[in-house]
């Protein structure tokens, strides 16, 4: 019972942040910084529209990515249906997968005594990605 309430909670979370950046946050970037180019929100409209089925997806795994994904989504006009798509198919995939490795590994002694130690892993391993394509971008511009 817990599992599908928490993929609802996901899904309708991801949505939730979807319309915010469609509706008010292009006005609002526009309004608070002058930093915001028409360049840059053609450039995350054309990401949005090649790659934004795959990051709605993988960005549910990364955990500072799942906030601003979507909300960028909604900045960049990535059509709704597509990101509703994948916005329910990775809310599945993340709780279907969460919950079935917290049954089978939450009684494992090795888990239970280094806890901090898996999480700590499993954000370094899940933000590398990002910092590895952020220092990938550097290099490409210098």
């Amino acid at each position: 019972m817990l599992a599908p309430l928490l993929m609802l909670a996901a899904f309708s979370g991801d949505n939730t942040n979807y319309w915010i950046g469609r509706l008010i946050g292009l006005r609002m970037l526009k309004r608070t910084t002058g930093l915001i180019k028409q360049e840059h929100l053609d450039k995350t409209h054309a990401f949005y529209e090649k790659h934004g089925g795959k990051t709605i997806l993988f960005a549910r795994f990364l955990p500072i990515i799942r906030t601003f994904a979507p909300f960028v989504a909604g900045i960049g006009l990535m059509r709704y249906r597509l990101f509703m798509s994948f916005s329910a198919l990775g809310s599945v995939a993340w709780i279907g997968s969460l919950t079935v490795a917290g049954f089978f590994f939450w009684q494992h002694p090795l888990v239970k005594s280094n806890l901090t130690l898996i999480i700590l892993g499993i954000i370094v391993i899940s933000l590398l990605p990002a910092i590895l394509e952020f220092i990938r971008h550097r290099r490409q511009a210098a």
